[in-house]
């Protein structure tokens, strides 16, 4: 099992190795590294793929503590240093996306090309923080209880006649989750700081932004509005019908994306 030690951290992380230009991918929230397999696959041919679980959550060795997503960025950097990496193709996803956003802020050295799969620039209002709080502190007190389960996938995988593989993977891994893993996870996400729309427009990199037409987790309106600023968008890929984890569940569009992003 590839363990690096990263920052105090034992950052679980996947390499698929080989000569292609590096692609490092984040995922979201409540998901780990397996939400990328079909990349992978799909990519790892030509591309050296590598995926890590941020902490918190999947393989990696947390410490337990409070972290934000400035350590997610710092751990994805310690991980391109510990591999011997100058520069990759950043891929974020959701929560990914924004710590990937945020590397490119901080390090726009250390990125070849960026990645936005169903994810923003911007912090959500107060009702969407209420709704989240509520459902770490019903999963800090009573564990992962099924109502709570079926409103999270809804939201994140998408609606179960449609996904309903998806689901019973998933629930099985998140019914793991402890009170301790969602109380810090969840408030990374919650008490991320805003970026101003100067910040996004400074973004030089190309971009390549995918998002399903029925994200319901993160409105693709609002990826739009992030389209409008950052100033080397190559191209917006609309995947129909698919709700937040797009790249998972209807990945053949977004891998040719990549593909085609990347030539």
């Amino acid at each position: 099992m590839p363990i690096a030690q990263i920052n105090s951290q034992g950052i679980f992380y996947e390499d698929s190795g080989g000569d292609g230009t590096p692609i490092i991918f984040m995922h979201g929230f409540l998901f780990d590294h397996s939400m990328f397999d079909s990349q992978v696959k799909a990519l790892a041919p030509d591309y050296r793929c590598i995926r890590f679980d941020a902490r918190a959550w999947g393989q990696t060795q947390w410490d337990g503590q409070a972290f934000d997503l400035y350590d997610t960025v710092a751990d994805c950097i310690g991980l391109m240093d510990h591999l011997g990496l100058e520069k990759a193709v950043i891929a974020g996803m959701s929560q990914g996306g924004y710590a990937a956003i945020r590397l490119a802020i901080k390090h726009p050295d250390r990125v070849d090309k960026l990645i936005l799969m169903s994810t923003f620039k911007g912090v959500r209002p107060d009702d969407f923080k209420s709704v989240y709080t509520g459902i770490r502190d019903t999963w800090v007190e009573n564990g992962p209880i099924d109502p709570l389960l079926d409103q999270l996938m809804t939201v994140l995988i998408g609606p179960k006649e449609r996904v309903s593989q998806f689901w019973d993977a998933w629930r099985d891994k998140w019914k793991t989750v402890t009170g301790n893993q969602m109380f810090h996870g969840t408030n990374a996400l919650l008490d991320r700081d805003p970026i101003s729309d100067e910040q996004v427009q400074g973004i030089q990199h190309p971009v390549l932004i995918t998002h399903g037409t029925e994200d319901n987790g993160i409105p693709i309106a609002l990826a739009e509005q992030m389209a409008k600023l950052l100033p080397n968008v190559k191209k917006f890929v609309r995947v129909p019908d698919a709700a937040h984890a797009a790249n998972m569940t209807d990945p053949e569009l977004v891998n040719q994306a990549i593909r085609e992003f990347l030539s």
